[in-house]
């Protein structure tokens, strides 16, 4: 079997244009495989505050400057989702959902996660049309408009600060008592005036009148009342689950995210793991481009012992 390139990156996100940087500039012959946009998070991000040496960024800036350094020495980049990563021999063998196959001495895993969706019946029917998993991009379709986002960590604080700049009113429905958010984030919040939280409630039911999205049914979570949320969108922020469903579960924990070493190896030979796909505590840019300069620097050792 033909061998294509040396490194193949699944995921073009932080982790997997930090690892493309590492290993074309040990020339090696690098292909990065992506199915949305280059970037990964970044480009859903309003704001990015906390990457040393970049003091404040847009998430859109901030992807494309990756990018850009991810393929200045020569990385390819292909797009597609990814169905199948499989060993003959040595070799590694990426299949693709639109039939492309690759071929490739090591492969790194920086799949990075997806968001998980409303738990409400009719919500993939709406989602596009009412239900929206990135206010930076759809946040412009609620112009002067009333707006839910359910979630109480960073991420819906975050863009919920960002869309006040578009819309009437943010209404923020979380679960808990209190946030999960970095102090800095949940001051901002509480402190801003079209931004009303809601403590306490889970989304129950969509209110849907002339096959729109008109408002959200939430339930208190200790007297289980049900309270009508109206409102034009929703933006639900409530977690995230990887994106490992190619891969040999041998190498997944129970929640389905790669187990790696140190190093960044797995216990399959020749498939390393980067960035938030990975089994670990803390997700953040920052992390993700160590995972991806670790997993780089492991697949070349690992590349230069058995080939």
């Amino acid at each position: 079997m033909d061998i294509q390139f040396e490194v193949i990156i699944i995921g073009a996100g932080p982790a997997g244009l930090t690892a493309a940087i590492y290993a074309s500039r040990a020339n090696m012959r690098v292909l990065l495989l992506e199915q949305e946009s280059p970037g990964g998070k970044l480009v859903k991000t309003y704001k990015i505050e906390n990457y040393t040496g970049v003091e404040s960024s847009s998430g859109v800036d901030l992807a494309m400057s990756f990018m850009n350094h991810g393929l200045a020495f020569g990385a390819e980049m292909d797009f597609g989702s990814v169905v199948k990563v499989e060993s003959v021999g040595k070799i590694k063998k990426v299949t693709l959902d639109n039939g492309k196959e690759f071929t490739g001495k090591a492969v790194i895993v920086a799949t990075g996660t997806k968001e998980r969706p409303l738990d409400v019946e009719m919500a993939d029917r709406f989602t596009g049309r009412g239900i929206s998993y990135c206010a930076v991009c759809d946040g412009a379709f609620y112009r002067d408009k009333v707006v839910a986002i359910v979630g109480g960590g960073n991420s819906a604080l975050e863009e919920a600060l960002f869309i006040t700049s578009l819309v009437e009113k943010v209404n923020i429905v979380i679960r808990r008592d209190e946030f999960r958010a970095e102090p800095k984030i949940v001051d901002e919040v509480l402190k801003h005036e079209k931004i009303n939280v809601i403590y306490k409630h889970l989304p129950e039911s969509l209110i849907i009148e002339d096959n729109n999205i008109v408002g959200l049914n939430i339930k208190h979570v200790d007297t289980g009342e049900i309270t009508p949320l109206m409102c034009s969108g929703i933006f639900p922020y409530i977690g995230a689950d990887p994106a490992t469903s190619f891969l040999d579960k041998s190498i997944l924990n129970e929640r389905g995210y790669i187990i790696a070493k140190s190093d960044m190896s797995t216990d399959i030979e020749g498939i390393f793991g980067a960035g938030d796909v990975i089994d670990k505590e803390l997700r953040q840019v920052v992390t993700a481009t160590s995972d991806g300069a670790i997993a780089a620097n492991s697949a070349i050792k690992y590349i230069k012992n058995n080939f």
